[in-house]
């Protein structure tokens, strides 16, 4: 018979110690959980809102659209339409001149009287110009696109200029650089379709209001030829700088006579 071993006392569990907090380490958790909000607000407010807001502000410009179509027709002939009868398959009718443009009434501040239509930009990029830069129009989310008031009106001879932001806000003009030259940008009223072709982009100082000129960056000279100025802030996130694409007018389209072909199906996509 085997002795009995003798019998071995089992050592009592340690408790585990508690963590000693500090005033350190609370900190620290404290900047991190911070950090990580402000990346996820920043994330929403750069990204996620300005589509959502984009959205309203092309949902805007449709409805703006929609409202002029369905508004009595004007004297405007349909100039579009006029066949020519000198026309034939060898050599099809030349393009009909559909004479001066027509300038609008100016608008009273933060009313929207137009739309922006730049293909470069977006299939369906459309969005609604209001009057007026202050932040009841660049920070709306139903217009994003602010005309200056003391520049002239789409069609007119002279400097249309408008503003908008590259981020937040629906972000118009994010990507405002990514313009080429002769690239069609289209201001649509009421009255038609105002085409413009863009020539090229320069960047000044907060400061330089130059470019608001009649004829842009020379003070007190007569313009006689009608431009469009778009400015935004540069770089992303930052007001150091201005970012000014320039287009010079290439001709209308009056609306009896239908958008043209360029942007016809997007305006009858956004009139569904």
């Amino acid at each position: 018979m085997s002795e009995l071993e003798p019998l071995r006392e089992e050592a009592a569990p340690r408790r585990p110690r508690r963590a000693k907090l500090s005033l350190v380490g609370v900190l620290g958790e404290l900047l991190v959980t911070a950090g990580v909000l402000v990346l996820l607000f920043l994330g929403w407010q750069v990204w996620l809102n300005d589509i959502i807001v984009g959205a309203e502000q092309t949902s805007a410009a449709n409805e703006l659209a929609e409202k002029w179509d369905d508004a009595p027709a004007t004297s405007t002939p349909d100039v579009a339409a006029t066949p020519d009868p000198t026309a034939t398959a060898e050599a099809p009718a030349a393009p009909v001149d559909p004479g001066e443009p027509v300038i609008a009434a100016r608008p009273a501040t933060a009313e929207s009287f137009a739309n922006l239509i730049v293909p470069r930009l977006g299939a369906d990029y459309r969005r609604p110009i209001a009057e007026g830069v202050g932040f009841n129009v660049l920070n709306n989310r139903k217009t994003g696109v602010g005309h200056y008031p003391q520049t002239q009106m789409p069609g007119e001879v002279g400097n249309f200029a408008i503003a908008a932001h590259r981020t937040t806000y629906g972000a118009p003009f994010h990507d405002i650089n990514t313009l080429l030259v002769g690239d069609s940008i289209y201001v649509e009223t009421e009255d038609g379709w105002y085409q413009y072709v863009y020539r090229g982009t320069e960047y000044v100082r907060p400061t330089g209001v130059g470019v608001l000129e009649p004829v842009p960056q020379v003070a007190g000279m007569a313009a006689t030829d009608r431009v469009i100025t778009l400015t935004s802030c540069h770089p992303y996130f930052s007001s150091a700088e201005r970012v000014i694409a320039y287009g010079v007018f290439e001709t209308w389209f009056p609306r009896a006579g239908g958008p043209p072909a360029e942007i016809a199906t997007l305006v009858e996509a956004g009139g569904n």
